[in-house]
């Protein structure tokens, strides 16, 4: 038995999504009206404005009566109760997930990074301090440190290629976590790597990982809150 046709409103969902996906259709830029879009596919004006006005309410595109249609300025978001590879959440935004690597080393483990990862302090530990980018646009400062009984290889990996979330993912399965968030202003290192200025509020999150109640590893996350923002979403028992 075959499929069942597509709606003829999806297909000009998917055109747009696929005009956004592949830049064509760039942020903050207009699509073409809806009786070019109508003309163009051979179908009525109702039809393409329903699938204008889904894209509208999904916040992919934003609707100006008198103007047009825009692509939205589509902050950065990551879900807050979850552990997800930010270069895939990246990517699936249809944008390019870039790493730069600034620090990756084994240090001794401060008074505080031993209290958070429950080693001894002056005990060796492993660092690193990414920057994650989106099109090139510094999104997540992510200065981690991690017990190397867990991770031993952690130091042989290239984090420009992988993310240290993907890498402690398959090394030694994540299972709880742990996270505070905080509104901060950056200090001159945030605000040199992620290329904002010292009067721009800030995301911190605080997350500790564990894999089968060992915990695994500490971070500081920080987000331009500009550019960033937090989802969180709970089913309420009945």
């Amino acid at each position: 038995m075959s499929d069942a046709p597509q709606p003829r409103y999806q297909r000009i969902k998917d055109y747009i999504l696929s005009g956004i996906r592949d830049r064509h259709f760039l942020p903050g830029c207009k699509i073409p009206p809806e009786l070019e879009l109508a003309r163009q596919f051979g179908v009525s004006r109702m039809t393409v404005n329903k699938a204008v006005r889904d894209l509208a309410e999904a916040g992919i595109l934003l609707r100006f009566a008198g103007d047009g249609t825009y692509v939205a300025e589509r902050k950065a978001e990551s879900p807050l109760l979850d552990i997800n590879n930010i270069a895939a959440e990246i990517e699936a935004r249809g944008h390019l997930h870039t790493a730069q690597v600034m620090v990756l080393e084994a240090v001794p483990a401060s008074e505080e990074v031993a209290l958070r990862l429950s080693v001894r302090a002056g005990g060796l530990v492993y660092h690193s301090l990414i920057v994650h980018c989106e099109d090139e646009v510094p999104i997540q400062l992510e200065d981690r440190y991690v017990n190397p009984a867990f991770a031993p290889d952690y130091l042989r990996q290239d984090f420009r290629e992988r993310t240290p979330n993907d890498y402690l993912m398959q090394s030694c399965p994540l299972t709880d976590i742990e996270h505070s968030v905080e509104a901060v202003l950056p200090g001159p290192a945030e605000q040199t790597l992620l290329g904002i200025a010292a009067a721009e509020p800030c995301l911190l999150v605080l997350r500790r990982t564990w894999s089968h109640k060992k915990l695994v590893s500490f971070a500081r996350l920080t987000h331009p809150g500009l550019r960033y923002k937090l989802r969180s979403q709970t089913r309420v028992k009945k």
